[in-house]
């Protein structure tokens, strides 16, 4: 079996990397910066000059920024769609809308062709690590032949049903570390305004019933006002937009969400797209006046 991997930004890098080293099958791979071919040709992989040459492969996997990236790159005239065969696999580890997915997976599906949406969970170590959470949907059968290949990039890989499936999965997932991160955002400025203690307030949520992934991996980084680690709101507030998308279509109400979002859109309009989910907690410390910081002086 021939394996490619296109997309080796922070996550595909991570997972291009452990399919290589535990898989025992040959990889080609390709990126848009070529340069960032160069490390695992010098571990044995094949570096793809052009998209064409990774349809060669049997099972193709991507991890490409959002679903229109993956559209061009399965269906443009310069991507893989002129190439490929029939009883050829695509896995799509990209977190993509659920209607981008299910529309691609049955124009492949018309060719022969398998569409896995595979999206993953966990943080750029975690790819690196192998120990991933996959979500897949699509075909099971196509999923059965895939799997020893999914489990070399995560520790936690379940099937969850028809083609979207994984996608809906993983938003499930977000929407809900979105809502924690928001809530985290409105109350720790609170403490602050209250006279209370950054550091000992982080210490107490973290040990305590408050804490979450959420809570765990921003509160250190906002004490010590570091906020370019972690996806980047403007990227992020996809899942929003399908959640709104979702809501609306099966007429769902998400008054949590929603007043979460609220948040998000605030801290958009402020400029704070670049940085991490965690900036977030900027927007109520200019309105309160205040920072949760570790160094913050007393009020």
């Amino acid at each position: 079996m021939k394996l490619a991997f296109i997309g080796l930004g922070a996550m595909g890098a991570g997972m291009a990397g452990n399919l290589l080293a535990k898989s025992g099958a040959p990889l080609t791979v390709w990126n848009r910066s070529a340069e960032k071919c160069a490390p695992f040709a010098a571990r044995g992989a094949r570096a793809a000059a052009s998209i064409a040459e990774t349809a060669e492969a049997d099972v193709i996997f991507l991890s490409l920024p959002d679903g229109g990236v993956v559209e061009r790159v399965v269906r443009g005239e310069d991507g893989l769609w002129p190439h490929l065969r029939a009883g050829q696999t695509i896995v799509d580890t990209s977190t993509c809308g659920y209607g981008e997915t299910v529309r691609l997976a049955a124009a492949l599906r018309e060719r022969g062709i398998d569409l896995l949406d595979a999206p993953v969970s966990g943080m750029e170590a975690r790819a690196a690590d192998g120990t991933l959470t996959v979500m897949c949907g699509g075909d099971e059968a196509a999923f059965a032949r895939v799997r020893p290949l999914l489990e070399c990039i995560g520790t936690t890989v379940r099937y969850m049903g028809k083609s979207g499936s994984g996608q809906l999965s993983k938003l499930i997932n977000q929407l809900l570390f979105d809502i924690n991160a928001a809530a985290l955002a409105e109350i720790l400025p609170l403490s602050v305004k209250m006279g209370l203690d950054s550091r000992a307030v982080g210490e107490i949520v973290n040990t305590g019933t408050g804490r979450s992934h959420a809570s765990e991996f921003f509160i250190p980084r906002t004490l010590g006002g570091v906020f370019d680690e972690g996806y980047p709101l403007a990227k992020a507030y996809k899942d929003l937009v399908s959640a709104a998308e979702l809501a609306a279509r099966e007429a769902v109400p998400l008054p949590l969400l929603d007043a979460a979002a609220q948040t998000y859109r605030t801290a958009l309009r402020l400029g704070l797209g670049a940085e991490s989910k965690g900036a977030m907690i900027k927007v109520y410390e200019r309105l309160l006046g205040v920072e949760f910081r570790a160094d913050a002086p007393e009020t």
